[in-house]
């Protein structure tokens, strides 16, 4: 959809790459709102510092608890209504978090290892069984100390809720800020509860449609570079890049195989908005559709058998399913006005998807089995649905209303837990959120 409606022009600077440019946004603040009343209660306290240098500059405990009370599966127990901070196992009364009505128990320690880091101990208690259900020790350097919490976490998550977690992952999005200068747009990567923004590339000109790679290595995306839209890939650890097509007309909204060795994309080099299968190895083309009609928004089915597009082949926008082997697309998407860019969950039970409701576009989920639709949002300006690689999760952009600041939003996918991920200033859009970090 967003290909439809933009017509750019050009571009005036590419900045420059990741490693050399500035964070231009602050951290992405969130607020948590809904869906906790049936939560498990959870006591984690503060992690303990035994090092005798500089302690950590967080406590890991405090960003275990917060990506807990963000899953909306878990309600942590407010720091001042702790009645002890126990450090080691032998130290847990069962007790005193018995009293106070918790489930179970995370407790940890850091020590220092000079300059090459922390070793972090972490430990997981069952309170009405009295007993310990997970250990875990890690070591960590000074860089990576929310990333280390954020894998904790994941233990935690999996081992009480029975599925991965999703909490050491990263969001990419698209901000713009306007300054005296003029405007700046900036694709940018930052942890999934919204800290360490890190600029990817940074233009005066439209960036749009980021997409990960499976591995998580590296991102696709499209630039209006030399005037006209262009598609590339850039790898997140050293800034190169690789620019994929170019052809006149729309290059647009790249989607990765499952595999990472294709790119599925929508190009009007034809004349017509016709999807496309971009082979990353060999450079090789080959279109899969071919209609009057505007087709566009691919995204790949978990085994890479299927695509499903957005097409207005039927008169208004709607979802529809083909094989990358090709054959005839079939239409999935019968309710609502009209629904448009859609993608499976990780289990490729369900589609995500923007539906047109009575006061705009909100965020829905079609179960494939027997094609219902469930509206989870009503915003009136949802868009840009991706899913966390748990399939929990949908971060989305969203505006309060026509003319007002863009943000991000995030809800569950059973709609009960949602939140706000506000930038200071500027407009934010187009998340998509990564693969599990590897």
């Amino acid at each position: 959809m967003n290909l439809i409606k933009t017509r750019l022009k050009p571009i005036l600077t590419l900045l420059s790459l990741f490693c050399a440019l500035p964070a231009w946004s602050n951290t992405l603040d969130i607020t948590i709102s809904g869906g906790t009343e049936a939560a498990s209660p959870i006591a984690v306290v503060p992690f303990g510092w035994a090092g005798s240098g500089p302690a950590p500059d967080y406590n890991l405990g405090q960003i275990i608890a917060a990506d807990l009370e963000r899953s909306g599966r878990f309600r942590t127990l407010d720091p001042l209504d702790l009645i002890a901070q126990p450090q080691q196992p032998e130290q847990v009364e069962f007790r005193d978090w018995r009293a106070l009505g918790m489930d179970h128990l995370v407790i940890g320690e850091v020590t220092g290892l000079g300059p090459e880091g922390y070793a972090v101990s972490m430990s997981l208690f069952d309170v009405y069984k009295s007993e310990q259900i997970l250990s875990f020790q890690l070591n960590f350097g000074q860089r990576n100390q929310r990333a280390a919490a954020h894998h904790l976490a994941d233990l935690i998550y999996e081992k009480l809720a029975g599925e991965p977690g999703a909490f050491n992952t990263r969001v990419a999005y698209v901000t713009s800020i306007t300054t005296a200068e003029g405007q700046r747009i900036a694709l940018q990567v930052a942890d999934s509860d919204g800290f360490n923004p890190q600029t990817i590339v940074a233009s005066s000109e439209p960036l749009m449609s980021p997409s990960w790679s499976p591995d998580g290595r590296r991102i696709a995306y499209v630039s209006f570079e030399k005037g006209e839209p262009s598609i590339y890939v850039q790898e997140l650890a050293n800034g190169q890049r690789r620019k994929v097509t170019s052809y006149p007309g729309i290059n647009g909204a790249p989607a990765w195989s499952p595999d990472g060795s294709k790119l599925a994309m929508t190009l009007s080099k034809d004349g017509n908005p016709d999807i496309f299968v971009y082979d990353m190895a060999t450079g090789a083309l080959s279109k899969l559709t071919e209609h009057y009609a505007i087709d566009t928004e691919p995204a790949w089915s978990p085994d890479g058998s299927e695509l499903v597009f957005t097409s207005d082949r039927g008169g208004r926008q709607q979802i529809y399913r083909m094989s990358v082997s090709g054959g005839e697309p079939r239409r999935l998407t019968f309710q609502g006005q009209s629904n448009a860019r859609a993608s499976f969950s990780p289990d490729g039970t369900l589609l995500v998807l923007e539906t047109q409701i009575e006061n705009g576009y909100g965020i829905g989920v079609q179960d494939l089995a027997s094609g219902s639709l469930r509206v989870l949002t009503r915003g009136g300006f949802d868009e840009s649905p991706s899913f966390a690689p748990n399939g929990r999760m949908i971060i989305y952009a969203t505006k309060a209303g026509s003319g007002s600041k863009g943000e991000l939003a995030a809800v569950s996918v059973d709609g009960r837990v949602r939140q706000q991920l506000k930038l200071q200033a500027g407009d934010v859009r187009e998340p998509a959120w990564s693969p599990r970090v590897k």
